[in-house]
């Protein structure tokens, strides 16, 4: 079974990516072959810095091989090193019915967010489509929000095939990420860096627990009752038991529980949390040549995974020598 995600490189990773992204693809490369990419020609829609795009390329391999990802077992690459991609992606563009990418739910949300609209934002989908359908992926691991992006990729990969007559492109199935948590920002609303409200996770150890004493907090008084539903206790279920939690939430639920000391406790145990992913990632950073021989090997071995796909896609599309 291929299992196939990708993440943008746009800066630190926070505790929203872990949890919703990072360690769920490190655990699931134990039922099948894992094919993860870091998808910088999908960043050039919001990234306009060359320098910063090769850095941040360069900190999320580190993340994810820290975090667990085995090159061995994984195929980590980086997605600009196949450029075949977007080929294929210019393939499956001439048969994209333009009214499939208008109702593409992110596009409307980035435009309400203000973000001007080029034709690269637009047609994001049908480069989606291409990462996927390349590797004949059985799996796509999404988020629940995400799953109309694996829709339209089986769309236009229908599409191809009937317009062509050949079973080129096998049809991908999500997998629903259903036990992801909920990773509210320091200020409550969704973590993200846009908003500038994340936790990174390797952060320097001062920064991140000036950032976890920042949660914003009502004002409630020590000795009353705290509402146990809100960010800083969100945050800090993240890393506790069920038996931790049912104690802390009974001491809130009585009162005498003050927030700072839910921060403090909190900031030990996110830091406790990812010291020997912190102390891998330090290691592998004093050996660059070794993370881009990563992403080397890893675009090599998809590119042998793919090359039947582009080869089948030009054939059944007439392009090139028959």
């Amino acid at each position: 079974m291929r299992i196939l995600s990708g993440i943008q490189p746009s800066g630190e990773a926070h505790l929203g990516n872990f949890f919703g992204a990072i360690r769920q693809h490190v655990e699931l490369q134990a039922r099948g072959q894992g094919i993860y990419f870091i998808a910088d020609y999908h960043s050039m829609t919001s990234l306009r810095d060359a320098a910063r795009r090769r850095d941040f390329v360069r900190e999320l391999a580190l993340d994810y091989l820290a975090c667990g990802l085995d090159p061995r077992r994984s195929i980590l690459y980086r997605q600009s090193d196949l450029p075949e991609t977007c080929e294929l992606g210019w393939l499956l563009t001439t048969v994209t019915p333009m009214g499939l990418l208008q109702r593409a739910t992110s596009y409307k949300d980035k435009l309400a967010q203000g973000i001007p609209a080029d034709h690269g934002l637009f047609a994001y989908p049908v480069l989606q489509a291409a990462d996927i359908l390349q590797f004949r992926s059985d799996l796509v691991p999404v988020g629940q929000d995400q799953k109309q992006h694996i829709e339209m990729a089986r769309d236009i990969a229908a599409k191809f095939n009937q317009t062509y007559g050949a079973p080129v492109f096998e049809l991908p199935e999500p997998h629903i990420l259903e036990e992801v948590a909920l990773v509210p920002g320091t200020d409550g609303a969704k973590m993200s860096k846009s908003a500038g409200n994340t936790l990174a996770m390797f952060s320097p150890e001062k920064q991140l627990r000036k950032a976890i004493m920042a949660i914003v907090t009502d004002s409630t008084p020590v000795e009353a009752p705290k509402p146990t539903e809100q960010t800083l206790f969100q945050l800090w279920s993240l890393f506790a038991s069920k038996d931790e939690r049912e104690e802390l939430f009974a001491r809130a639920s009585k009162g005498g529980l003050g927030y700072g000391e839910v921060k403090k406790d909190l900031a030990e145990r996110v830091l406790r949390f990812f010291a020997p992913m912190r102390a891998l990632r330090e290691d592998l950073a004093r050996r660059p040549d070794e993370i881009e021989d990563v992403l080397r090997t890893g675009a090599r071995r998809a590119r042998e995974l793919a090359a039947p796909v582009w080869a089948a896609a030009r054939e059944a599309a007439g392009v090139g020598p028959h």
